[in-house]
Parts: structure tokens; C-alpha cells; sequence
């Protein structure tokens, strides 16, 4: 037996290549800084559940584009009007103008002089596509309607995010973060992730402010309460003000922002904080002929719909300069300078989901992260030496090294480490072995089958690749399906566990082969003891897992009504990522939380239930409101009120608010995603066996579902996305093991000629046993240490898939294989007699 040389290169190269690749995440900055160029120097990317910062999707207001729009729309409408001496009286519904005349006999002329606004724009209508028309004009009743047309929202609304891209990318630059993640989701969202931005009321005001900066005249003859009272003059509109009072203004903008070049915090002689402004060339000529033509008339600064200050022009102003004051903060001048020097937003955004993680929870989240995984891999490592010994330590090479392709790749991709992807990571460890052990009993069988040492080495690595590659590809298609309709820290739970899927498939058949042909070329033993846990676990038990499957059969059913029921009645704890609403971690910064003290506190700010319950030490609590009614804007006003609320006493760690439109994609998403997982991985399975396999694949799957999500229920863990994962990995887990009992049964049916279907069942049940306790075993260990040192942030996540292992193994024995007796598999005598007839009647054939 000889190792091919070319693959001796191949895990060479890679192990050299990893090496490389992680040892930058191990060095300081100004170490890498000095490394040579052709070196890596890439890092892991820390998520913002281990750094800390905010995740913020923002969507662009329909309604607020709408009204936008048809307001130019009114204007040039009653312009032309105007101009064709047409008289009228323009009200607006939504996205329609309604025109009615003052002389209806004028209607077609009036249609006629509106008509320009419905011809089609060269080019679409708002940059790009083909021409189009942005109205419809129609006539009802002796009225001219004006509609803006779908079509025109949507080619505005895509139009507008791509411009905010831009603009949010020039504000979070203005204010130094490093690595932001700016990009668009869909034809309306756009998502930003801040790593290490630790005031994110501050970020949310400077990303979603849409920063629109107009100058307007005052009207000058009557107040706005006159005009409330009489009825708003034409041209005008009412236009709140910051010190409580309301301003009549001219629609027409006399000037606008977009004419700014410059804008700086600065301080008035009387050391109040304002912000000075500079224009271009052509704002500083209108600005001096309109400050010129109207001395002596107020003329007020709008910004985004509120009038800040309204001076009384003294004189012309011709440098093109001028100052905003107000009531501002040093903080509040500053960043407002920041938002007029990056522009406005063309649209206002409404923030639909907010998830910011305190700088703390980011730092314990890494500690207990790296704890669980030392002592799960250390717990797995040990478990191999004591069941395989020398083979043992090979297994446990390979595994090191396996966990270090791992974090070489997240570092090369660039990929986002999160705190379920360390979870992703403990969990590979502990799958990792499955291979390791697969490989290890099929060399003990071809040694208790009589084989020489060289043989079953040989052979133990051939035959179990084949179940290898089925066991570990449907882990594979839950991984990706998690990453497509995940988000977030599910995303990078996906990443590490595809990763490792793949990395688990290249060591335990090179690497592990490697070594022990290595060993063996050296050493030549006679004899091979591979397991020295014999006495233990026999290579094949005598279980009579068939007899017991009526049984087991009633067990499963009577389980499966009562988890039904349980989840019937009781319900699941959904959290906000299903209902909507805010959850707010706290942390007292003195002694225990005081649980009744702050139901007290935030049940009296009038902001609908709020729910508040321990969560972990006693120093934490977690606050959850429900989502509260009005816009988007409600739902962070309501989450500042708590945060305000407990300041004094508590330090908010965590914060995440999930609006009811986002709530209701995720939880669609999380169906679609298990429905799409099941489907894909019954598909595989019907490709590489029999259809009945896919049958007896999907009820397994359907009892580890429904049992998995009882465990929600029972204990009412609260179910959010995580949970979804859980759920998914858990179908990937089952069907690993399920796979190498399906593979097992399939090559004894082909073996075996004169043995039932029922005893070849038993067979293989009882060939996989010792495969199954110890790779659950070092699964469990994996998971316990995770479950047990994890952290509470994905305490319910981790132990939903302990549960699910243990759930999955017992549907591989007690489930899917027995399930295939009812199927119609038949055995090898069974298809030989079906195929017979038909050989004779062709011999019958071709003698006539």
C-alpha cells in the first residue's frame, strides 16, 4: 500500500497554505504591518455580536416618494394652469391630483395644457430603461385626474436607493468608522453594518435623516394661525418650527441644499454652537439677489420639514456664506454639518430592523465562544484516544488541522465569524470524527471478515468514502439552504458549516489515509487493533432492533400526538424575529437586576406590554415591547424610552427592533427554508438509492421537525431565526446518520441473496451501532460544552440542537429503517424471481 505521491503534495501544500493563512490573526498590527507583500494578511472577520456595532435595514418610504413626487407634480400643474389663464382648484389623494375647474367648460383646454406632463421620458423616467410615461390623465366628472403611474413609483424607488447608497456611504465615511457594510437588498432596502460603533442612536440619526436643507421666504401679511383659521393663501404651505411655533412659507424653494459645497461646525460670538455654510458659485449669486431683494423680510432654513431659525434679512448677503443656529450641542452641530456636507437623502428611510451590540456583550459573546470550543474540542480529542488510541491520535491530527483549514478559509474569504459560527465550528469538531470513525470500524470489519492488515487499510478507506461523501452532502444542502434565506449570524453559522463539511471530507480521507499508511509503510504489523474499546462495543451486536419495531413504531406516534398537542395548546414563544416588536438586553451596573423594579418602571411609560424576565446571571435581564402602533419611527421611539428609562442603573447591551413588515419575510423565509431543505435532501437521497429510501428519508425527517420544535414549545425557548437554524441542522444531522444506514442496507441487499429484508435491516443496524453511539458521543460532548459554556445569547439555539441529535439518532433506528419493511424494498432473491419471468419470455421470443 503505497500513498500516491502527488496527494502527499496536495496535504502538504494545504496544511502550508493554512498555516499561512491563519497565523495573521495571531500576530499584532504592526507585525503584519512589516510582513512581506506576497504574504497573507487577511483576518477574521468578527461579526458584530463579538465586536459590537449595529445592523441597521433601512427601506425607502413609499408613501413619503409619493407624496414627494405629486407635490412637484401640483406645482407645475397649477403653473400652466396659471399660464394658460385656466382657473382651478388642485387637491391631492394619495398618488392623484384631482383638477377642478372654475369654468368647466374649459376641460378639454385644461386637459390639453396638462398634457405635456404625461409624454414619456427619453432614456425612463427617472435614468436608465426605456421611455415611459410617469402619469396617467384622465377625466371624471368634469375633473382632471392626474395619476402617477406604478410603474414611475418603482422605477423612482429604485432609482433613489441607488442614489442612497452613495449618500449614507459619504456619512458613515465622514464619521471615520472602519469596514462598514453598505448594500442593497431588494428594489427598496438597503443594509448597514457598523463593526465597532458603539453610540448607535447617534449612527441612526446620521444614517436615516434624510439632511434635506431648504430656504424659503415668509409670508408676509399673515401668521400661520391666521391662515389655519382663513384658509392658506396660494403658494404657501404651514411648516412646524423647533421652538414650538408653527411658520407660513412659500412653497417655492428660494434656494436648496444641493447648491452647499462646504458646511462646518463653528461657534457665533456668543460661543453657542452653529453651523456655517458655504455655497457654489451659482448659490452664492442667487443667494446674494435674493437676500438683496428682500431686506428687511424673514426668511427661513427648513431642514427636513422643520423650520431651525428664520432671521430677518438685515442686508444683502453676497459672499455666498451664511449660518444655521439653533438649539444645537457641539455633537448635534458637528453631525449636522457632516450630513449637509455628504448631501441629503433623496427619500426618506425608515429603519425595519435594528440588531446593535454593546462593545461588553461582544467581548464575553468571544469568551464564551473560545471557551466551549477548547473544551468541546477537548473533550472530543480525549474521547477518540480512549476508543481508537493510536488511531485515535491520528483522527485528532487530522482534526487540528481540519479546525485550521477552517479558520484559514474564513480568513482568506473574508468571511464574517459570528457567535453561531463558533457555534458552527464546535459542532464540525464534533462531526468531524464521524468520518474518522466510519473509516476506522469498516477497517475492523474487513478484519474480523479475515482480511490481512494491508487489505483492510485498503479496503476500510475505499468503501467508506462513497458513504463518507452521502452522509456529509446532506449536511451540505442545509448549510447553503441556511445561507440563501438566512441572515445575519445565521449566515455565518452556514459559512463555517459548509465550510467545514468540506474541509471534514478532504482530512478524513487524505489526511487521516496519509498517516496511517505512513504508520503502517514504517511499522508492518502483523496484527491491527483499532478500537480498544472491543469489550464495549462489539463489532456487530446481536440487537433484535426489528422485533422491537412495533414498538417503537407505537413510542414514536404516541410522541409525535402529544408534541402536536403540546404545540397546539401551548404555543410557541415566538421571538420579535416572527412578531415584531424590541428586545433589550440590560445588565445592572451594581449587584442583581431588580426584575420587579423595572416591570414597574417600564410598564409606566405607556408604550403597551412590556415583558421582562431574567436571562442568565442575575445581573441580566432581557425587556421585550411589542410592536407599537404608527410608523416605523414608533418602534425606536419606544425602544429610546426604555433605554432612557433605565440609563441610570443599567447598561444596555443588546438591542434589536424588528418592524411587523421584516417580521413576517423572516418568518416566511424560515418555512420556506426547512420545506426547501427537506425537499432537496429527499431528492438526493432518491437519487442515490430508491425511491422508498426518499420515503423513509422524509418521515424521519418530519418526526425530528415536529419533535424539535416540541422541545420549544415544552420549555418555551424562544423561537427566532436561530431556532430555524437549530431546526436545519438538526435535518442535516439526522440525515448523516440515516445515510450510512441507508448505504449500509443497500450494500447488503446486493450481498445477500437467501436473507430477509427484515434480517438484512437488523444486520446493518447492528454493523452502524458502534458508528452511531460514538459519533453521537463526540457530537454530544461538542454540543454540551456549547449548551453548558456558550453563553445565554444561543443557549436556546444550542440546546434545541443537542436535543435534535438525540432526536435524529433514534429516528435512523427506530424510524427510517424500519419504515422500508412497508415500503416494497425488495431483497436480492425477490428481484431475481420479478426479473426470471421476463428473461424467459424473451428466450421464449426469440426461439419462435
Amino acid at each position: 500500500m503505497k500513498f500516491p505521491p502527488f496527494r502527499t503534495i496536495a496535504v502538504l501544500l494545504v496544511t502550508l497554505l493554512s498555516v499561512l493563512a491563519v497565523m495573521p490573526n495571531f500576530l499584532s498590527e504592526q507585525t503584519r504591518a512589516g510582513l512581506p507583500g506576497w504574504l497573507p494578511q487577511q483576518e477574521i472577520v468578527l461579526g458584530l455580536d463579538l465586536q459590537g456595532g449595529s445592523h441597521l435595514l433601512l427601506q425607502v418610504n413609499r408613501d413619503d416618494i409619493v407624496e414627494g413626487r405629486i407635490s412637484d407634480i401640483r406645482r407645475d400643474a397649477r403653473a400652466m394652469l396659471i399660464e394658460a389663464g385656466i382657473g382651478s382648484l388642485i387637491t391631492t389623494d394619495g398618488a392623484t391630483l384631482n383638477v377642478e375647474l372654475t369654468d368647466p367648460s374649459q376641460l378639454d383646454a385644461a386637459r390639453d395644457t396638462l398634457a405635456p406632463l404625461a409624454e414619456p421620458v427619453e432614456g425612463g423616467i427617472f435614468g436608465g430603461g426605456t421611455a415611459a410615461p410617469e402619469i396617467d390623465i384622465t377625466t371624471s366628472g368634469g375633473r382632471i385626474l392626474v395619476t402617477l403611474t406604478e410603474d414611475a413609483i418603482s422605477s423612482r424607488m429604485s432609482s433613489l436607493v441607488a442614489q442612497s447608497l452613495e449618500v449614507i456611504r459619504s456619512r458613515i465615511d465622514e464619521v471615520g468608522t472602519t469596514e462598514p457594510i453598505i448594500q442593497r437588498q431588494g428594489d427598496d432596502r438597503i443594509l448597514v453594518q457598523v463593526p465597532g460603533f458603539g453610540d448607535s442612536e447617534r449612527l441612526k440619526d446620521l444614517i436615516s435623516q434624510t439632511a434635506r436643507l431648504t430656504f424659503h421666504l415668509v409670508y408676509p401679511s399673515m401668521s400661520a394661525a391666521q391662515a389655519q383659521a382663513q384658509g392658506l393663501p396660494a403658494g404657501t404651505m404651514i411648516v412646524p418650527s423647533t421652538d414650538g411655533f408653527d411658520e407660513l412659507l412659500y412653497e417655492d424653494v428660494a434656494i436648496g441644499g444641493e447648491e452647499l459645497v462646504d458646511a462646518q461646525p463653528a461657534f457665533d460670538p456668543n460661543n453657542r454652537p452653529v453651523v456655517s455654510f458655504r455655497f457654489n458659485t451659482q448659490g452664492a449669486i442667487t443667494f446674494g439677489e435674493i437676500t438683496s431683494e428682500n431686506v428687511g423680510r424673514r426668511f427661513a432654513i427648513v431642514l427636513d420639514g422643520e423650520v431651525i431659525t428664520a432671521p430677518t434679512i438685515q442686508q444683502a448677503i453676497t459672499g455666498g456664506t451664511g449660518q444655521i443656529s439653533g438649539n444645537f450641542t457641539s455633537d448635534s452641530a458637528s453631525d449636522l454639518a457632516v450630513l449637509l456636507r455628504a448631501g441629503a437623502l433623496p427619500a426618506t428611510l425608515d429603519i425595519v430592523e435594528e440588531r446593535t451590540v454593546g462593545p461588553s456583550l461582544g467581548a464575553d459573546s468571544i469568551n464564551a465562544g473560545v471557551t466551549a470550543g477548547l473544551i468541546g474540542t477537548a473533550g472530543v480529542v480525549l474521547f477518540m484516544l480512549a476508543a481508537y488510541g493510536l488511531f485515535g491520535v491520528f483522527a485528532n491530527i487530522a482534526l487540528v488541522l481540519n479546525i485550521g483549514m477552517i479558520l484559514a478559509a474564513l480568513s482568506t474569504l473574508g468571511a464574517t465569524l459570528t457567535l453561531p459560527g463558533i457555534a458552527g465550528i464546535v459542532l464540525t469538531v464534533g462531526m468531524a470524527v464521524d468520518s474518522n470513525v466510519l473509516i476506522f470500524e469498516r477497517i475492523r470489519e474487513e478484519l474480523g471478515a479475515g482480511r490481512s492488515p494491508f487489505q483492510a487499510i485498503d479496503a476500510g478507506f475505499k468503501r467508506a468514502m462513497t458513504t463518507i461523501i452521502d452522509a456529509n452532502v446532506t449536511t451540505l444542502i442545509a448549510a447553503v439552504v441556511l445561507f440563501f434565506l438566512g441572515s445575519g449570524p445565521v449566515q455565518g453559522f452556514a459559512v463555517t458549516l459548509a465550510i467545514g463539511v468540506l474541509t471534514t471530507m478532504f482530512t478524513a480521507y487524505l489526511v487521516t489515509q496519509l498517516l496511517v499508511t505512513t504508520w503502517f509503510q514504517n511499522r508492518r504489523p502483523k496484527t491491527l487493533k483499532v478500537n480498544i474499546l472491543e469489550r464495549f462495543l462489539p463489532l456487530e451486536p446481536k440487537i433484535p432492533f426489528m422485533s422491537w419495531r412495533k414498538f417503537g413504531f407505537a413510542f414514536t406516534l404516541v410522541l409525535l400526538i402529544g408534541t402536536v398537542a403540546l404545540e397546539a395548546t401551548r404555543g410557541l414563544n415566538l421571538g420579535i424575529d416572527f412578531t415584531g416588536g424590541s428586545a433589550i438586553e440590560l445588565q445592572a451596573n451594581d449587584g442583581e437586576a431588580d426584575v420587579g423594579d423595572l416591570r414597574a418602571r417600564l410598564g409606566a411609560l405607556g408604550i403597551g406590554e412590556v415583558q421582562v424576565q431574567e436571562f442568565g446571571s442575575p445581573s441580566d435581564v432581557l425587556v421585550r415591547i411589542g410592536t407599537q402602533d404608527g410608523d416605523e419611527t414608533a418602534q425606536q421611539a419606544a425602544v429610546q424610552q426604555v433605554t432612557d428609562a433605565v440609563a441610570e442603573d443599567y447598561e444596555v447591551r443588546r438591542t434589536e427592533a424588528v418592524s411587523g413588515t421584516v417580521s413576517s419575510e423572516l418568518a416566511f423565509n424560515g418555512i420556506v427554508g426547512i420545506l426547501v431543505a427537506m425537499v432537496g435532501i429527499v431528492i438526493y437521497v432518491w437519487l442515490r438509492f430508491e425511491w422508498q429510501f426518499s420515503v423513509g428519508a422524509i418521515l424521519a425527517l418530519v418526526h425530528d421537525v415536529v419533535l424539535t420544535v416540541g422541545l420549544f414549545a415544552l420549555l418555551q425557548l424562544e423561537f427566532n431565526l436561530s431556532s430555524i437554524a437549530a431546526v436545519l441542522t438538526v435535518i442535516g444531522y439526522s440525515l448523516n446518520d440515516t445515510v450510512v444506514i441507508y448505504d449500509r442496507i443497500r450494500e447488503n441487499l446486493a450481498k445477500y441473496k437467501r436473507i430477509s429484508l427484515a434480517e438484512i435491516i437488523n444486520m446493518s443496524l447492528n454493523q452502524t451501532l458502534t458508528r452511531t453511539i460514538l459519533t453521537g458521543g463526540t457530537t454530544a460532548l461538542a454540543l454540551i460544552a456549547l449548551v453548558v459554556f456558550g453563553g445565554e445569547v444561543i443557549r436556546s439555539f444550542t440546546l434545541a440542537m443537542a436535543w435534535g441529535v438525540f432526536v435524529g439518532t433514534y429516528s435512523s433506528v427506530f424510524v427510517s429503517a424500519p419504515i422500508l419493511l412497508y415500503l416494497g424494498v425488495k431483497t436480492r432473491a425477490e428481484t431475481e424471481e420479478v426479473e426470471k419471468p421476463k428473461a424467459e419470455r424473451r428466450a421464449d421470443g426469440a426461439a419462435v
